[in-house]
């Protein structure tokens, strides 16, 4: 996959680059939205695009089972059949077998598991089977399965891990290459746990193994904030300069200007939407609750220095009010705030980037945020 890095930042290890897509260019640093189910929650794929979504994460596991893959690659793929154009990564379906392991085993053959819709008939989930659905689902970004572990993790659990990761991969890259021509390009995954020469090992074997692209798997599971960017910030400079670097299921605003600030480029999370259905609104000084009964009267928009969809035409009160009624609408105007504000904000690094100012703007923007 072609990837050009445009520049660095001489005071912190952050960068901008462009990714060549199937689908088409990626600007680096960038926040992916979350589309579980073939769609990001409460908006359409003509709002991601108004609010400058370059790429989304769709769900293997979840788009499995329903409505199967077969379904999906009737239409051509995931793209015409949610009618989005732009670029789509997916994940592997590991990480959702992991959160749902009280109806998984894992072994060298790969994940069995059970439907967490009806808990009846098994499933198998091999690295070549992920593979194979994600090319069913014609993603631009495709993930090999790897086996994410809890915190805490003992250091025999991780280094199994870390081990039956590395053997996948190798079997995920071959199903891969096996299909000469495909133009969906497939990313490795670090794993390693909390332990820093376990991350080192891993970073050497997946690189080993050669990808165009490279993920930080196993962080925002539980650990505490410092030892999250604390493995970020051993791992990311281990990985190749040349290829795009993804640190899977980050994170809060605060969480995405440090990543950037280590030398991270892609980043997904479902907090802007998840958060955004319970009310809870980020502005460039933190977060608020819409719910609060002082936004009762509150004729301010949610942030007045925004200009989303949102803020331009609604009160705090108004949206307060949707909330307490239970309306849809709530759910559609916090999600498009909350993305927009999280999109805005990569898009501001990258600007500081190439400018050569992300120092200072980092500094600035830990100066006012209160996470």
């Amino acid at each position: 996959m072609p990837f050009h890095l445009s520049k660095t930042c001489s005071e912190t290890r952050a960068r901008a680059g462009r990714l060549a897509t199937p689908h088409g260019d990626i600007e680096t640093p960038i926040f992916m939205p979350v589309g579980t189910q073939a769609t990001v929650k409460a908006v359409s794929p003509e709002e991601l695009v108004e609010l400058g979504a370059q790429i989304i994460l769709g769900n293997t596991y979840h788009l499995y089972l329903r409505p199967g893959v077969e379904t999906i690659r009737r239409f051509g793929g995931l793209h015409r059949f949610m009618h989005w154009e732009r670029p789509i990564l997916t994940d592997s379906g590991g990480f959702q077998v992991f959160s749902l392991a009280g109806l998984s085993r894992i072994s060298e053959e790969g994940y069995a598991f059970q439907s967490h819709l009806d808990g009846g008939a098994r499933h198998l989930l091999t690295p070549e089977g992920a593979v194979a659905v994600q090319m069913g689902l014609d993603s631009d970004i495709m993930m090999c399965l790897d086996q994410c572990i809890a915190y805490p993790a003992e250091r025999g659990e991780a280094e199994q891990a870390l081990a039956l990761t590395s053997r996948w991969a190798q079997r995920c890259k071959a199903a891969w290459r096996a299909n000469e021509g495909c133009p969906n390009q497939l990313f490795g995954i670090v794993q390693g746990g909390m332990y820093k020469d376990l991350r080192t090992r891993s970073v050497a074997e997946i690189v080993g193994v050669g990808f165009p692209g490279y993920a930080v798997g196993g962080l925002s599971v539980g650990e505490p904030k410092e030892v999250m960017l604390e493995m970020a910030d051993h791992t990311l400079p281990l990985l190749p300069a040349d290829a795009p670097r993804y640190v899977m299921g980050v994170g809060t605003p605060a969480d995405l200007v440090e990543m950037i600030a280590l030398g991270a480029d892609m980043f997904d999370c479902v907090m802007p939407t998840r958060n955004a259905r319970n009310g809870q609104l980020f502005t460039r000084t933190g977060t608020i609750n819409i719910n609060n009964a002082r936004f009762r009267d509150d004729t301010d928009p949610i942030a007045p220095d925004c200009g989303c969809y949102a803020c331009r035409h609604y009160s705090r009160a108004y949206i307060r009010h949707l909330f307490q009624a239970k309306e849809i609408l709530a759910h559609r105007l916090a999600t498009i705030h909350n993305l927009h504000f999280y999109l805005s904000l990569v898009k501001a690094a990258r600007v500081a980037i190439l400018e050569g100012t992300f120092a200072q703007f980092r500094r600035d923007f830990r100066h006012t945020y209160e996470s």
